[in-house]
């Protein structure tokens, strides 16, 4: 197979979807790579890296949407990029689809397979593909907290820690899985008082028996919610909804209760966000505030360490990459459910049930879809 490696166009997006040692591993399997030129620059990958490990530089997307049977990115397509995706390729990416109308209209427009690296589950219910970028993003939630939170950026003024003789800040985090658990483990370690809530009894337990001592896992409820984030100077938001739109857990009045210049950081905003007040922002403009709250509220958080995302997401993605590269998107999918259930929207079909329910589209069982391409 003939696969495409492209270079990201999403503002402030560092990374690359596959590294040097991805491709040599590609190759190895007797498929074709194109990488388009300067792809991995942000990631500190040269073109000339690429070239020694068995790629063919490309000066185009273009010419790599062109001549690729499937085509992999680290972000989702770009309006600019629509018109190049060809009926029957496969687009192997993070979609988040059903935070994004716009997009699911074009892919299902393009007749091309969709195959999304958030969806796809492993044979131990985990999700394999957005475990890495998770793992990176709640340690930079608690990151760009701690930064946004000083006084010079807008914020209250405080040390996470604290020092002797100074309370440490409080620290609340919606949601303890991979997300929620890394940004505590992070505030945990520079010494602040953490609450991690989650709505699972069992979770909580695990979570009581491994995290360090300032960290607090308390039953989620909506009454909880309000009572503590009238103490916290920092909130992170780390609720994920399988392949659907994250639910909206901290709401503009409770704004109004928080200490003033406190900090909220949804990492949830890839799937739309789980505060009412947030918007997407990037890089370059990374916060606003509402009520006198300062939200940061990037959509490529892992984008700002791109070295560290790009090696942890090939390391999760290549498998996958290989084995339908291996067999094709339909044999692929018919072997193994894993991929089978990164099958979002397909020929023009969509299939999977938490992006049809986004925007009362049509949904079609994915094994139909199989059954009728043979």
């Amino acid at each position: 197979m003939i696969v495409g490696i492209l270079k990201e166009i999403k503002v402030a997006e560092n990374r690359v979807c596959m590294t040097p040692a991805g491709v040599e591993v590609m190759c190895e399997n007797d498929h074709v790579v194109l990488v388009e030129t300067q792809a991995g620059v942000g990631s500190g990958f040269s073109d000339t890296a690429y070239l020694g490990a068995g790629a063919e530089i490309v000066a185009t997307s273009e010419e790599v949407y062109r001549r690729a049977e499937m085509v992999m990115h680290v972000k989702e397509p770009q309006p600019s990029e629509y018109p190049l995706i060809r009926e029957g390729q496969i687009v192997f990416t993070y979609f988040h689809f059903a935070a994004e109308e716009e997009l699911t209209l074009a892919m299902i427009a393009s007749g091309s397979i969709c195959v999304a690296y958030e969806t796809i589950i492993g044979s131990d219910g985990s999700l394999p593909l957005l475990t890495p970028m998770s793992e990176v993003a709640g340690r930079m939630a608690t990151q760009e907290a701690a930064k946004y939170v000083e006084r010079t950026q807008g914020g209250r003024g405080v040390l996470l820690g604290g020092v002797p003789g100074v309370m440490p800040a409080t620290v609340l985090v919606r949601g303890g899985g991979t997300v929620g658990t890394h940004a505590a483990q992070m505030a945990c370690g520079l010494g602040a008082k953490v609450y991690l809530l989650d709505t699972s009894l069992d979770r909580l337990r695990h979570l009581a028996e491994v995290m360090p001592k300032n960290c607090f896992p308390i039953m989620s409820s909506s009454a909880t919610v309000r009572e503590l984030i009238q103490e916290a100077d920092v909130v992170i938001g780390a609720v994920l909804v399988h392949g659907a739109k994250a639910p909206k857990l901290v709401t503009r009045e409770m704004l109004k209760t928080m200490k003033s210049g406190a900090v909220m950081v949804d990492v949830a905003i890839d799937q739309g966000g789980c505060f009412e007040t947030s918007k997407a922002t990037t890089h370059s403009e990374p916060t606003f505030e509402v009520d006198g709250i300062i939200h940061y509220c990037v959509a490529n958080m892992p984008g700002a360490v791109p070295l560290t995302s790009t090696v942890a997401l090939t390391n999760a993605t290549l498998p996958y990459a290989v084995e339908i590269a291996n067999k094709g998107w339909q044999e692929s999918s018919r072997d193994n459910l894993e991929v089978r259930a990164g099958l979002n929207v397909v020929c023009g079909k969509v299939t999977y049930a938490g992006v049809a329910e986004a925007f009362g589209l049509e949904f079609t069982l994915v094994e139909d879809v199989l059954k009728s391409e043979g």
